[in-house]
Parts: C-alpha cells; structure tokens; sequence
C-alpha cells in the first residue's frame, strides 16, 4: 500500500474514531476506558486478587473474576497485570504519605523538623503495606527492570528531592554546611530508618516496629547527622 493510501486510510479510521468519541459524549456515554468507576472496580479486584495470592501467582484471569469485568473491558484500561500493580502502588503511596512532608515547610526549628519527618516517613515505609509493596518490587526487577524503576522514581526519588530541597534550604541560610546534599539526603534516609526497614524487608521483624522505638532510631539519627552537617 503507497504512503499516500496509509495516510488516506489513518485519516478515515481517526475521523471514524473520533466521530464516536463526540456521539458518546452527546449522549452522556463515557467513552471506553475512561470510567472512573469502571477503572476503581477492576482496581479494587486486582487489591483483592494481589493481596490473596501474592503478584507472580496472580493473573488477569484472576483479576477479571474478582473485579467482576469481561477480559475485553479490563484490558481497555490495563495492558497487563504489572500496570495495575503500579496503579495501585501509586494510590497507596498518594494516600499513604501525603502530609508526612508537611514537617519540612514553614519555619520549623531544624532539629525538630527533621525528627518529625523522620518519625512520619519511618512509620509509613516499614508499614505492612508498604513492606509488601517493595518485596514485589524486588521479587521483579531483574526481569522487569522498567516497573521497579518506574516504581522508585515516582516514590522515593520524589521524597528524597524534597528532602534535598530542605536541606538545600538550611545550607542557604547557614545553618548547614553541607558541601554535597544530595550524599548527605541518603545519608540521612539511612540513618532514620536504621535496624529496621531491612529487617522488615527481609523478615527478620514480622510486626512494624512501635512509634517509640521509631522515634527513638530517628532521634538518633537526625541529632547524629547534626553533629557531622550543623554549623556550630
């Protein structure tokens, strides 16, 4: 088929497209893949189905029974059952940490500021959830290398440039004399969750460790990362 005729073709099917697209909207129908309940539905299936079985185990089949979908309409909104994992990682992390970087605005006393972050994000990162969540990560990202990164970058990463800016912040107005602060934002991550979060990663501590022994590890973590970064 010459380009011209491709291009005449393309054209045709996207007006065609597109032409359903405006009669579903005239009508008041959402068009296909764009239902929030619909896309929730399948979502809350895949929770279910992931919990239960665990993510290697589980299928698309499996899913679509749960979630109570066709195979047609879940693979509308989902190409494969590691998309829905990341979906669902990314509502779990928007839920499960918005304000724990509230601790970080304003004009908050050093010192405190940083041990009532740590404390928040400590408590979050070694929950049950979270725990579960980074294993499978792991469990896959060898083979699937895209989904762990994917899953780095849009969680950690995006914490640790917050906490980068913070401190960034503090070097500015002198209270810090950090000569490389994104080394130092690592160095302080570790310390906050140090004996914890991999002895809850690899199951060396079953329950997710109480608030005073968490407040008690990043106590100590911030203040030791003060005695190194604060200017006297």
């Amino acid at each position: 088929m010459s380009s011209t005729k491709t291009s005449r073709v393309s054209s045709i099917k996207a007006s065609a497209l597109e032409a359903v697209v405006a009669a579903d909207e005239r009508q008041g129908r959402l068009a296909a893949g764009q239902d929030p309940a619909k896309r929730q539905q399948i979502l809350e299936g895949a929770d279910r189905v992931f919990s239960q079985m665990g993510f290697d185990a589980a299928s698309m089949n499996d899913i679509t029974r749960e979630a109570g979908v066709s195979k047609g309409t879940i693979y509308v909104y989902f190409d494969s059952k590691e998309e829905l994992f990341m979906e669902l990682c990314f509502a779990y992390r928007d839920k499960l940490f918005s304000g724990i970087y509230s601790a970080l605005e304003g004009d908050h006393d050093l010192r405190e500021a940083l041990i009532a972050f740590g404390t928040a994000l400590s408590l979050k990162v070694t929950s049950d959830v979270v725990i579960r969540a980074q294993r499978v990560v792991i469990s896959v990202a060898e083979r699937m290398p895209s989904m762990s990164q994917s899953f780095y970058e849009n969680g950690p990463k995006r914490g640790q440039a917050l906490l980068k800016a913070f401190l960034d912040k503090h070097v500015a107005a002198g209270d810090l004399d950090i000569e490389d602060t994104e080394l130092a934002t690592y160095q302080l991550s570790d310390l906050m969750v140090t004996g914890m979060l991999r002895r809850r990663l690899f199951g060396c501590m079953d329950n997710p460790p109480s608030e005073e022994q968490i407040r008690k590890t990043v106590t100590s973590g911030v203040d030791m990362f003060l005695k190194a970064y604060k200017k006297q």
